[in-house]
């Protein structure tokens, strides 16, 4: 009678638990060294769609274990983000502990394929408030693989122009 009652329990709080999971996926003509700088950079979080700043010191490299506090375009309340797990040059998972009965965890993973590098973006959301919180992010989480991926492209063809401007620029010295 007992197994049959916890049984019944569990089903219960399990319907009230909701979890979301979303990939995206990104090509880029960027190598794998570029992005993965990107991805590491806590300090510079210009380029995506949900933060605004870090209180990450320039050139702290993530470890597991790290935590930071980060503060959204939506609000001045600071979020409090902690790395779970780096593979250098391959994957980063992050953990966001914003509001009691949410849990949500991002993936970055980096990769060369023949086609080019390839970032993969992973969210996932659990609690009873991820159905609210996805339905307010979610025009802002579809676009962090492209923003990244166009923030990377972008410094190398910055670079490779200055580059180009510099040769240019000694090579009519006399």
């Amino acid at each position: 009678m007992r197994s049959c009652l916890s049984k019944f329990i569990n089903q219960k709080r399990r319907r009230f638990c909701a979890s979301l999971v979303r990939t995206y996926r990104e090509i880029s003509s960027a190598s794998v060294d570029e992005l993965w700088q990107q991805v590491v950079n806590f300090t510079d979080v210009s380029w995506h769609p949900l933060l605004k700043s870090t209180n990450v010191p320039y050139g702290l490299v993530p470890k597991p274990g790290l935590i930071f506090q980060a503060v959204t375009r939506f609000s001045p309340i600071p979020i409090r983000i902690f790395v779970e797990r780096v593979n250098p040059r391959e994957m980063l998972s992050i953990r966001v502990l914003a509001l009691p009965g949410i849990e949500e965890r991002i993936t970055y993973r980096v990769e060369s394929t023949v086609c080019g590098t390839c970032l993969s973006y992973s969210v996932t959301l659990r609690g009873w408030l991820s159905p609210l919180i996805w339905s307010l992010s979610r025009p802002y989480v579809d676009r962090v693989a492209r923003s990244l991926v166009e923030a990377v492209e972008k410094a190398a063809l910055q670079a490779v122009s200055s580059q180009k401007k510099s040769i240019n620029d000694s090579c009519f010295d006399f």
